[in-house]
């Protein structure tokens, strides 16, 4: 009888010690896309406009939805709108913002660099879904409307897989 018991226990923690671990943080990556605020459309000939007052107020907004997250890294493309829209939560987590160029975009490069990582990406109605299904791998996401600055994707991917959801904040 004592040797069954014995062979229970040692099955038991062979196969527990053999069960899945948890993913590690180093296992998982987050990443948070937006669209850049609302722009100053008042000179319709400016191709890198200004966030207006209405645009400012959303990128303090972003900070503030954003506060209890802490962000790796900043990434926004090269327009002051982009800048405008990142710099408040950059500036809440003491990151410089990093530029990416969404017609060159090196996806599975910037998967690599980003492994582990938590990272907030702001980018435009057309290159914020498709950095979302590049990341994804898949055509999941259309291109936001022009009047919609409130989208915010979230991307994870770890060793099990990757998954989105979107959501609405105003």
């Amino acid at each position: 009888m004592h040797k069954l018991i014995l062979i229970a226990l040692i099955s038991l923690f062979v196969f527990s010690s053999c069960a899945e671990q948890p993913e590690k943080k180093e296992d998982v990556s987050t990443y948070y896309l937006i669209r850049h605020a609302e722009k100053d459309r008042t000179d319709k000939s400016n191709k890198n406009p200004n966030l207006n007052e209405v645009g400012l107020e959303r990128a303090e907004n972003w900070e503030v939805h954003f506060k209890a997250i802490e962000f790796d890294a900043i990434y926004s493309t090269d327009y002051n709108r982009t800048k405008q829209t990142a710099l408040p939560t950059a500036k809440a987590n003491n990151l410089d913002i990093q530029f990416y160029n969404p017609s060159d975009m090196k996806i599975e490069e910037f998967i690599e660099k980003t492994k582990g990582q938590t990272v907030l990406v702001v980018g435009h109605s057309n290159t914020t879904p498709k950095f979302v299904n590049a990341l994804l791998g898949s055509e999941k996401y259309e291109d936001i409307a022009d009047d919609n600055n409130a989208n915010l994707y979230i991307v994870t991917i770890s060793k099990s897989g990757k998954t989105s959801e979107i959501s609405v904040v105003n």
